[in-house]
């Protein structure tokens, strides 16, 4: 597929959240879940004309989230999305957020809840240098995963097919995947060549 340009009228996005632009339906309603900053959103809504709204609970990211006009509610996403109807928007995101979740089948049934179609991204713990480094006796630090064991927020790291088999359990239809390395798209070897997974779901 053709990246999605990001830069008619706004700043440039990641490569990442450029595939997850592509995504994204023009005029849908979207909800962004660790919303960051708010660059997706605010691109989405100059360029795609999406009704959006993020939940984010850094406090200088909502700063600059209402600087951008971006809305947003500062929330803790491990206690759900109680404040979202069940199929309150078109699309929900979870990007780069969900290997830091306490609760992740709760957040995936949560995401199918309220939204038509989920889209995830996370840090490829397959990545065959990962398995170098546990070899040689370390955790894994790489750009992705720039954390060491004993400061990192990643507590359910996985890999492609980790993800896809709990995709199953759970219920969601995995309907495409992209996986990157250092903002460049893998095609080949994917499960072993890529530092980021991205999916975009259904419910079954």
């Amino acid at each position: 597929m053709t990246a999605v340009s990001a830069n008619s009228g706004a700043a440039a996005l990641r490569p990442d959240l450029a595939r997850i632009a592509q995504w994204i339906e023009p005029g849908s309603r979207v909800l962004d879940l660790g919303c960051g900053d708010g660059a997706l959103l605010a691109w989405l809504r100059d360029n795609r004309q999406v009704r959006g709204a993020g939940v984010e609970i850094d406090d200088q990211c909502v700063i600059t989230c209402v600087q951008r006009g971006v809305e947003v509610i500062q929330q803790n996403m491990e206690g759900g999305l109680a404040l979202f109807g069940d199929k309150q928007f078109e699309t929900v995101v979870l990007s780069q957020t969900l290997q830091s979740m306490h609760h992740t089948t709760h957040i995936l049934r949560e995401m199918m809840r309220v939204a038509r179609q989920g889209i995830v991204s996370f840090p490829n713990f397959g990545y065959w240098p990962h398995g170098w480094s546990i070899l040689r006796g370390r955790m894994p630090v790489t750009g992705q995963m720039p954390y060491q064991w004993y400061n990192t927020p990643n507590i359910h790291l996985c890999t492609l097919r980790d993800f896809e088999d709990l995709a199953a359990q759970v219920g969601l239809r995995i309907i495409e995947r992209a996986t990157f390395n250092e903002g460049r798209e893998v095609r080949v070897l994917p499960q072993w060549r890529s530092t980021l997974a991205m999916y975009r779901f259904a419910s079954d």
